[in-house]
């Protein structure tokens, strides 16, 4: 494995749980009036791309990855649904 392939992978582990401490703090402080649920929705859209895509080519990390991030925006929206205008 190369440098490259071997910094990838530790980025794109690291990039996969990079949504948490908003998830986080959204549900501690009971508040998510302040992000724009026009971002996560347009995310939530892209991540069930990549997956469908991941599933396509049968690529585990591409899939792995991106359902990791569609269930963190998933998760988010329902934060900002619940908080959002409080």
């Amino acid at each position: 494995m190369t440098l490259l392939a071997t910094l990838a992978t530790i980025f794109g582990v690291i990039n996969g749980f990079a949504n948490f401490p908003q998830i986080y703090k959204i549900f501690k402080t009971k508040s998510a009036k302040d992000l724009s649920i026009t971002t996560y929705l347009i995310l939530t859209v892209g991540s069930i791309v990549w997956v469908l895509y991941g599933i396509e080519i049968m690529n585990v990390p591409v899939l792995i990855m991106n359902g990791l991030a569609l269930l963190e925006f998933i998760i988010i929206l329902i934060g900002c649904y619940m908080y959002g205008r409080g």
